[in-house]
C-alpha cells in the first residue's frame, strides 16, 4: 500500500468485526473506520444465546460485548441494520467499492471481511411460524419465550452444538424435548462416533427422547414428519449447520470454497483481510486449510487481520494465524472442551477416565502425531495439552504425558 490507508471498512459487526474495530481505533487513530453490521443490534456475545440468555438467566444488555458507554470511545462510525450487497475489488492498487443493502456505497482502501455464517434451512421453512434456527439475539429471544413456558413440546433437528445447547436448555426449563439426528451419533464432525456416543448417553439419561440415524421427511403445521412417524410440536428449532455468509461475493473476484479463502495471513486480496467463520485459511501448525466457527478464532483474527492489513501497509511482514483451535460447549451440568482438530479416521484412545466416571479426556492422533485433545468434565486435564499440540508431540508420548498429570 505505501502508507497507512485512509479509510478502511470493517463489513460485519459481530465479535471478529468488533475486535478488528477495536484493534485499528487504537493503533490507527488517524483511520477512518467504518463498521457494517447487519443487524440493528450493537456487537453482542454469541454463545450465550444458546446458554444462559435463552435459560432466561441473563438478559441481553449482559451479552453486550462492550458497555454501552464504551462504544462512543471508540473512534469509529458504526452502521448498523445494513448489510453488504456487493464488492468490487479496486483495478489498480488495494481495497475496493461496497455496495450496501440501502443503496448507499462507499470507496475503502483497507477491507475486514467478518460476515460470519447463515443457518443452513429445511425446505419450506420460513412457512412455519413454530419453526426457528438459533444464530442471533431475535432468534434466541423467540425461542425463550416458548421453552420459557415449560410443558412445551419441542423438537430439535441436528445434533450438533447448537442443537444440543437448545435442547439441554429447554429440557432443564421442563419441557418434552425429541432430537433427531440423520448421523449415527451426535457431533461425529467434531468428535467422532465414539466420543459423540458419550455425548448421546448424557442426554438420554436426563431424559431427552434422543434419536439418531433418523431422517426428517418434512416440516409440517404441527410439528416434523419422519418416516413413519409424526412428531407433535410447539417449538422446533433446526439446528443443521451454517454455511458461510459469501453470497454477496459471487461476482467480485475473490476466491470462495465454503468461506474465503485466505493465504496463512488472513489476506484475501490486495488490501482484503477475512476474519471469523467467514475465513478458510491454511493453518501451518496443522499442515490444512480449515474455517474455524468458534469464539476464539473469531476474536483473534479479528485483532489479526487488522494489524496484517496496517503492517502490510506499511511495509511490515504480516503474522501467519497458526493457533490450535479451541471450543467448549456446555450441556446440562457437563462442561465439553475440545483443543487441536479431528477426523473421521483419527485414532481414539481415551487417556485417563472414562464415560462411566462422568469424567474422561480422550487423545485424537493421525499419523502417530497428537492432533486433538477431547475433555468432559476435564478442564485440569483439557488444557495442558494446548502445549502438548503446539510442541507436534506423538501420540504414545501424550499418552504417557497424561498420565503424570494425576
Amino acid at each position: 500500500m505505501g502508507g497507512s490507508p485512509n479509510r478502511i471498512a470493517v463489513v460485519g459487526a459481530s465479535l471478529a468485526g468488533l475486535r478488528a474495530a477495536e484493534t485499528l481505533s487504537q493503533r490507527a487513530p488517524d483511520v477512518e473506520v467504518i463498521v457494517i453490521g447487519a443487524e440493528s443490534h450493537r456487537p453482542y456475545d454469541r454463545p450465550p444465546l444458546s446458554k444462559k440468555l435463552l435459560a432466561g438467566e441473563w438478559e441481553p444488555d449482559r451479552i453486550l460485548l462492550r458497555p454501552t458507554d464504551s462504544f462512543d470511545e471508540l473512534d469509529v462510525e458504526w452502521r448498523f441494520g445494513v448489510a453488504a450487497a456487493r464488492l468490487e475489488l479496486a483495478a489498480s492498487g488495494t481495497g475496493g467499492r461496497l455496495d450496501l443493502s440501502d443503496g448507499s456505497s462507499l470507496e475503502a482502501d483497507g477491507i475486514i471481511i467478518a460476515t460470519g455464517a447463515s443457518p443452513r434451512r429445511l425446505p419450506g421453512q420460513s412457512k412455519f411460524g413454530h419453526v426457528h434456527v438459533l444464530r442471533t439475539l431475535d432468534d434466541a429471544m423467540a425461542i425463550r419465550a416458548v421453552v420459557g413456558r415449560g410443558g412445551q413440546r419441542v423438537v430439535v433437528i441436528g445434533a450438533g452444538f447448537i442443537g444440543l445447547e437448545v435442547a439441554s436448555i429447554a429440557r432443564q426449563l421442563d419441557n418434552h424435548v425429541t432430537v433427531v439426528e440423520g448421523a449415527a451419533a451426535p457431533l461425529i464432525r467434531g468428535l467422532g462416533e465414539e466420543m459423540g456416543a458419550a455425548i448421546a448417553d448424557v442426554h438420554l439419561a436426563r431424559g431427552v427422547d434422543l434419536r439418531c440415524g433418523v431422517q426428517v421427511e418434512s416440516l409440517t403445521a404441527t410439528g416434523v414428519q419422519l418416516a413413519g412417524e409424526h412428531l407433535d410440536a410447539d417449538l422446533v428449532v433446526v439446528g443443521i449447520g451454517v454455511v458461510p455468509a459469501t453470497q454477496w461475493l459471487d461476482d467480485s473476484g475473490l476466491e470462495v470454497r465454503d468461506g474465503i479463502v485466505c493465504d496463512e495471513t488472513l489476506l484475501a486480496a490486495p488490501g482484503v483481510y477475512a476474519a471469523g467463520d467467514v475465513a478458510r485459511w491454511p493453518n501451518p501448525l496443522f499442515g490444512e486449510e480449515m474455517r474455524v466457527e468458534h469464539w476464539t478464532n473469531a476474536a483473534e483474527q479479528g485483532a489479526l487481520a487488522a494489524n496484517n492489513l496496517l503492517d502490510a501497509a506499511s511495509g511490515e511482514t504480516p503474522a501467519p494465524y497458526a493457533p490450535v483451535p479451541f471450543f467448549w460447549s456446555d450441556q446440562f451440568d457437563q462442561r465439553i472442551q475440545f483443543v487441536g482438530r479431528s477426523n473421521p479416521d483419527d485414532d481414539v484412545v481415551v487417556a485417563a477416565g472414562s464415560v462411566a466416571d462422568g469424567k474422561l479426556l480422550a487423545l485424537y492422533g493421525r499419523d502417530g502425531n497428537l492432533h486433538g485433545a477431547f475433555g468432559l468434565n476435564a478442564p485440569r486435564w483439557v488444557m495442558p495439552m494446548r502445549k502438548q499440540l503446539l510442541d507436534q508431540v506423538s501420540l504414545d508420548d501424550a499418552v504417557a504425558f497424561v498420565a503424570t498429570l494425576g
